[in-house]
């Protein structure tokens, strides 16, 4: 009798301080773009589940915000979003930007490692832009003297079309189980957040200075109309008059370029032709109002 080949699932949380690759490893993983990107700290706010099927295993990524010392209640619930998820999951990512020396932020996530029982794989992303192979080498041994992971693995997200080691060393720490989604299904976000967050990322890649911190985009009306098109209504709020401008530009160019580039990755993802209605709303510092940040998802309702 053959014995059955066995099965694995189980959740992976991807942490690290905000701008070392997190959402673009998340991305690559999958081979889709769910999690938004820019070189933008703090780009990500909400945890977001994306679901992997291996020959092997189905392993359920959670990518989270950067942990940062916050400045401001959004900047609060995103950080404590990223430690709860800590003790959440099968297995740690704690991802770290290779061509930059171990600082204050690394040492605290190293802390709140310390504090708990999880498996931890360190993963030493960014070894595309080292031409100094030597210092890869050095950077590994500054985390590996202060904590006994459970594997180093060296990666380009930006770059690596495979990532065989990676998974193979996760998929050690997961559980024996079935699969708890079926094979299409990519993420846990519903289609109109992920159009939501779509339009941040061409906000956030298209303005300057304070804007991109002070943006929130609320989905207001995605719908599927009689002739298959998706038409989606979307505010983008910030905080102040100045940033309102910005955002428009002139005769309203910039927030044309907006929606031309967040349609076609919404378009994309959903293969279906789509109709982007986009306006600008001030909500005077949202991030310090308990009730903005309700009504924009970055609070338990």
């Amino acid at each position: 009798m053959i014995e059955a080949k066995k099965h694995f699932s189980g959740f992976a949380a991807i942490v690290g301080r905000p701008n070392v690759g997190k959402s673009t490893l998340t991305n690559s993983l999958i081979g889709e773009k769910i999690a938004i990107m820019s070189n933008r700290p703090q780009t990500t706010r909400n945890k977001i589940m994306c679901i992997l099927n291996t020959d092997n295993a189905q392993i359920m990524f959670l990518d989270t915000p950067g942990i940062h010392k916050p400045h401001h209640k959004l900047g609060e619930y995103m950080v404590k979003t990223a430690e709860s998820t800590l003790t959440e999951v099968d297995v740690v990512l704690f991802v770290v930007d290779v061509t930059e020396k171990r600082g204050s932020g690394e040492d605290y996530i190293l802390e709140l490692l310390r504090k708990i029982k999880t498996p931890v794989i360190l993963v030493a992303n960014k070894i595309d832009k080292l031409t100094d192979k030597g210092k890869l080498f050095n950077i590994i041994g500054d985390y590996t003297a202060l904590y006994n992971f459970a594997a180093v693995v060296p990666v380009s997200a930006l770059e690596d079309k495979e990532f065989s080691g990676l998974l193979a060393e996760i998929t050690k720490h997961l559980p024996e189980g079935p699969d708890y989604f079926p094979d299409d299904i990519l993420t846990d976000q519903p289609e109109r957040v992920i159009a939501g967050e779509m339009i941040r990322e061409k906000v956030l890649l298209n303005t300057r200075d304070e804007v991109p911190h002070s943006v929130a985009v609320e989905v207001e009306e995605f719908k599927v109309r009689e002739n298959d098109d998706i038409y989606i209504r979307a505010t983008i709020f910030v905080e102040r008059d100045s940033q309102k401008g910005i955002v428009i530009g002139a005769k309203g160019s910039l927030l044309k370029k907006i929606g031309q580039e967040a349609r076609k990755d919404i378009q994309a993802l959903l293969g279906d032709k789509v109709f982007l209605d986009l306006w600008v709303k001030v909500k005077a510092d949202w991030r310090n109002k308990d009730k903005a940040l309700k009504q924009f998802g970055y609070q338990e309702r």
